[in-house]
Formats: C-alpha cells, sequence, structure tokens
C-alpha cells in the first residue's frame, strides 16, 4: 500500500503570498500528495476562505484532498474536502454532525493513549503524531521519536501520519515504526515547484523499501 503523503502549508501571518502557495498545492497535487493542509491560524476568516477556494480549484481533477488546520467554519464555507483539528479542539464527533457526508477529518495526537482514545469513536479519520525529530517549525519542542511513534500505531487502527523533522534520510525509520505515511512543511515547502514529483517519488520509495524483519 502507498504511504500517505501530506502535505502541510506554512504559515507565514498576514504576509502569505497566496498565489505562490496556490501554485504550490497544484504541484504538490499534480505531484501526488495525497492531502494537503491549508495552515493560516492568523489571518481573518474570508482572505481564507477565498484561498481555500483557490486551492480546491487547483486540486480538482487529481486525487489530493485540500484540508483546513482547525478552522471548520473556513473548511464548510470554502468546500474543502475535510479539516485538521489540533490536539486541544473540539471532538472530532462534534465535527461530524456539522458536516457532510465523505468529509475527512484528521487530528493531531502527541501520545500513544492520547492516539487510543482520540480514535474509540470512530469519528476520525487520521491521526497527525508527532513532533517526531526536532524541528524547526516548533523550535524547542522535544522530539518524541521512533519508539514513541510506534507505541502510537500500535495503539489505534486508524492511519498514523508521523509528523515533525521529516526528511528523506530518516522516513525507512518512519515506515519501520508502522506509520501510513507523512506530514510535513519543511519537506514541501523549501524545495522548487518543479522538485515536488521528485520529493514524493523519495517518499514513497522509503516506505516501499524491503526491510530487515527483527
Amino acid at each position: 500500500m502507498r504511504p500517505v503523503v501530506c502535505m502541510i502549508t506554512a504559515s507565514a501571518g498576514g504576509t502569505t503570498d497566496d498565489a505562490a502557495l496556490v501554485a504550490r498545492v497544484a504541484a504538490a497535487a499534480r505531484a501526488g500528495v495525497h492531502l494537503i493542509q491549508i495552515r493560516q491560524p492568523d489571518r481573518d476568516a474570508l482572505p481564507v476562505v477565498r484561498l481555500v477556494e483557490r486551492a480546491v480549484a487547483a486540486a480538482r481533477g487529481t486525487p489530493a484532498r485540500v484540508l483546513v488546520n482547525d478552522r471548520v467554519d473556513v473548511a464548510i464555507a470554502a468546500g474543502a474536502h475535510g479539516v485538521h483539528l489540533r490536539g486541544n479542539s473540539m471532538p472530532a464527533a462534534r465535527v461530524r454532525t456539522m458536516t457532510p457526508g465523505g468529509f475527512v477529518i484528521g487530528r493531531s495526537v502527541h501520545s500513544p493513549d492520547e492516539a487510543g482514545s482520540v480514535t474509540s469513536d470512530g469519528s476520525i479519520d487520521y491521526l497527525l503524531v508527532g513532533t517526531i525529530f526536532p524541528t524547526g517549525s516548533k523550535p524547542g519542542a522535544p522530539a518524541a521519536g521512533l519508539g514513541m511513534l510506534a507505541a502510537a500505531c500500535q495503539a489505534t487502527s486508524v492511519p498514523v501520519l508521523a509528523v515533525g523533522g521529516m526528511q528523506l534520510e530518516g522516513l525507512t525509520g518512519v515506515a519501520e515504526a508502522g506509520a501510513a505515511g507523512v506530514a510535513a512543511i519543511g519537506l514541501f515547502a523549501e524545495p522548487s515547484i518543479d522538485a515536488l514529483e521528485t520529493i514524493v517519488e523519495r517518499v514513497v520509495l522509503a516506505f516501499d523499501t524491503p526491510r530487515t524483519l527483527p
């Protein structure tokens, strides 16, 4: 089974270049990214709705699904495919009551116990588990490591995506821990748009590489 690849867009406060972001969303969708999470926590709702509408249009015709980070109202208003909830956000079961069928709901968790508890009611489609490795997007955040990731994967039947410091060189270990895929900001934000297809191919290769059983 191919790994789930999730691109999280970088937030730049009020100075986001929306045209550049939409172009990267379009390129990522064509390159084979499965989930594209629009993360704009510091902007007013209306410009983010317009941005998400453009992102949804850019991904149209591809299998990619555009999600909004935590802002359920924006996701619904913009016709996004789903929402990604923070760890301290509203319960996913409540989100289900206000969203259409097929709406994708993900959630961030930070421990195996949390992974098991938040998925027990069947309302969540996937989890982001981290922070696995040190990352510049969360300076000072302790790295949980691959052991915690493996334990979180064992605690739930929901697909687990590793997040935090994802680099191509470390993805074989992420796959060995049992993750269904990866989510990242820098891995997809730093290369040129033309390099995104190669990045996705290398992520898939890291998960497809035969691994030695213990």
